[in-house]
């Protein structure tokens, strides 16, 4: 939830970014907190053959701020609002101004690759706040899901999905989604007895992640899910699909520890099926 801190969102001139900008201003006026609306002049414009079309380029910008800024006041009035030009590498501008928000809030290109979506996921690798993604035509699903694998980035995604479900009075649904002992069979490693015993274990981690948000939340409804068959990427896609809210952690507990941004979490952002919240684990909560 937020803190006090405002939230921030990058803007682009895109359908998306218009959608990430009405999502954010929603989401600052029900928390009561400041709106920030970033645009980034990209660095690479300031070398080279572009470097006398730089003085251009700062003004359109400026003037998308300041249209932007006038929209937002036009959708939630008495909202403060700033507006703030950056200047320097798009995603690591932003990742760096999170430091400064409750959260960061993005456009998303959909299943288009391209700058929208390699900015939300540069920014989604640095940042130290959440970072929202946000897609056009997201309206209208219902419930929260929540990814978890037993790792502490993902225990600390439930905490804030849940905090989420419970504010926005939606269910939550706990996915784990776990496919190991099907690839080991597979590879022509010990069958059946092996694999229920790995599948109870994991079963095990979701049960007592669903029971401890049961006792601390006992006003919302709990789903837990254990899913064998789909990648993780495909089961969280597959299950926000008809979600207000997806939310999971920047790593697993499978992520090579040198990844900023794990393979779950990076497939999800290249096409997110609702409005897709990645957590960061807080550098007081890493262990040495």
């Amino acid at each position: 939830m937020e803190t006090g801190k405002p939230i921030a969102v990058g803007i682009t001139e895109s359908s998306a970014s218009n959608a990430a900008v009405a999502w954010a201003a929603a989401r600052a006026k029900k928390h009561k907190v400041p709106l920030v609306v970033l645009h980034v002049l990209d660095d690479r414009w300031m070398v080279g053959e572009a470097l006398p079309y730089v003085d251009v380029l700062r003004q359109s910008g400026l003037d998308m701020l300041k249209e932007v800024g006038e929209r937002v006041h036009e959708m939630q009035p008495g909202l403060q609002v700033s507006l703030e030009l950056l200047e320097g590498a798009i995603g690591a501008s932003l990742g760096d101004y999170s430091k400064n928000a409750s959260m960061l809030v993005l456009g998303s290109s959909g299943h288009a690759r391209g700058a929208l979506t390699d900015r939300a996921l540069q920014a989604a690798a640095v940042a130290e706040s959440p970072v929202a993604v946000i897609g056009p035509g997201q309206e209208g699903g219902r419930g929260v899901v929540v990814g978890v694998d037993g790792s502490q980035e993902s225990t600390q995604a439930v905490a804030f999905a849940a905090a989420e479900a419970d504010a926005l009075g939606e269910e939550l649904t706990v996915l784990y989604a776990f496919t190991g002992p099907n690839r080991w069979i597979k590879a022509g490693l010990p069958s059946s007895r092996f694999a229920a015993h790995v599948l109870e274990e994991e079963q095990v981690v979701l049960s007592e992640t669903v029971a401890g948000l049961r006792q601390e939340y006992p006003d919302i409804v709990v789903h837990g899910v254990l899913e064998t068959v789909l990648e993780p990427a495909d089961a969280l896609i597959q299950a926000g699909s008809n979600a207000r809210l997806l939310v999971l952690g920047s790593r697993g507990r499978g992520s090579v520890g040198r990844l900023l941004l794990g393979s779950t979490a990076h497939a999800v952002l290249t096409r997110p099926p609702c409005a897709t919240i990645i957590t960061h684990l807080r550098k007081s909560e890493h262990k040495q």
